[in-house]
């Protein structure tokens, strides 16, 4: 008897491809797609085209009839709102910047769609993410993608070992040329030529001024300023501004400068020069680490501040006892300055490949 698999689909052309692949390998496929969030007016239905928009459900059904898979619309927007919107706009109201794909993948990818496996009878869950999974001291780990521009890893930090075990990644192993020609051979010739779409799935447009007003997060106009306080102008909210930003900011000083600080208490927006942003040392809370005594018995490691970001070689200073190492902050120290350390977003942490832990950056 065949194995059964609840894929996510998101109507676009690697959650496709992924269950074509996991069709030809002989599992029994059930598809899934998430409906996370509602939208305010239905004009800024038509101009959102996310993972999980009305468009990419409808396509999604489309698909799984295409592939005679079974298709299910699984409702998560209360939740999705929960762990993840609820935590961009309190975020961004305290000054910071969070990846919310983060949040997504580990509650709800992976947090209701294990529930929902469970639900359908299926042994394992898939998705379209190019990550790939292995073993090493006997446990699971997640391990970057052979396309390394594509790899996602950095989005899927948060995921634990008995999600790990659970999951099937059919494009860890594939390149996104790869990718379209296998949907271009199985007929699906719109698809291997569409576009990606790099914005946030439930900001219409990537408005995140209006979003986070319509979430209730109004901030007035207050001043620029430099590192000794001096003011040097006036910005139009500190919410949309993030650190590292340079292009529109509205204000002309005779050099680029960038946003290096972010107080939301004052108002206040800290402009500085490029090499303001330079640092050695990275501090994270919430932290998950895997296998102490590994990375104890060999701390250097590689790690990434951002999703684009290359992972650059790091020492990790771990707590001194096991006990302590579910501490809630760690320290890494790296070989080489790292730029735009920026608070809210990821630093992973690798170690020969494998992603062995992470945390939010302070």
């Amino acid at each position: 008897m065949s194995k059964r698999v609840l894929i996510g689909m998101s109507g676009g052309i690697d959650s496709t491809v992924a269950a074509i692949l996991l069709q030809e390998q002989g599992y029994e496929l059930v598809g899934a797609t998430f409906r996370t969030f509602d939208l305010v007016e239905d004009s800024e239905l038509a101009n959102t085209k996310g993972c999980c928009s009305e468009d990419s459900i409808l396509e999604a059904q489309r698909l799984a009839h295409v592939l005679g898979i079974e298709h299910h619309i699984l409702d998560f927007r209360e939740t999705f709102y929960q762990h993840v919107i609820s935590n961009f706009v309190s975020e961004y109201a305290a000054g910071r910047t969070p990846n919310p794909c983060v949040l997504c993948n580990s509650h709800i990818k992976w947090g209701k769609l294990l529930q929902a496996a469970e639900q359908f009878g299926c042994d394992y869950v898939a998705t379209g993410h190019y990550a790939q999974i292995a073993e090493h001291r006997g446990h699971f780990y997640l391990k970057n993608a052979v396309d390394t521009h594509k790899d996602q890893t950095y989005f899927l930090w948060m995921l634990t070992e008995e999600n790990l075990r659970k999951t099937i990644f059919p494009l860890g192993g594939l390149t996104k040329p790869q990718v379209r020609q296998i949907a271009l051979e199985h007929g699906f010739e719109v698809l291997s030529k569409k576009a990606e779409s790099q914005d946030i799935c439930f900001i219409p447009n990537n408005d995140y001024r209006t979003f986070l007003a319509q979430q209730g997060i109004d901030t007035q106009p207050g001043n620029y300023i430099d590192a000794n306080g001096k003011v040097l102008g006036q910005h139009c909210g500190f919410c949309q501004y993030t650190i590292g930003q340079r292009k529109g900011l509205g204000i002309a000083l005779g050099s680029p400068k960038h946003v290096t600080h972010i107080d939301p208490i004052t108002n206040t927006v800290t402009l500085g020069d490029h090499d303001d942003l330079l640092t050695h040392v990275v501090s994270a809370q919430d932290i998950r680490i895997r296998d102490i005594e590994w990375l104890t018995e060999s701390p250097a490691v590689t790690a990434r501040i951002r999703y684009k970001s290359p992972a650059v070689p790091a020492v990790i200073c771990l707590p001194e006892t096991s006990e302590q190492a579910t501490s809630p902050t760690l320290q890494l120290h790296f070989e080489q300055p790292v730029w735009g350390v920026t608070p809210g977003q990821s630093l992973v942490i690798y170690k020969d490949g494998l992603v062995v832990g992470g945390g939010i950056i302070k």
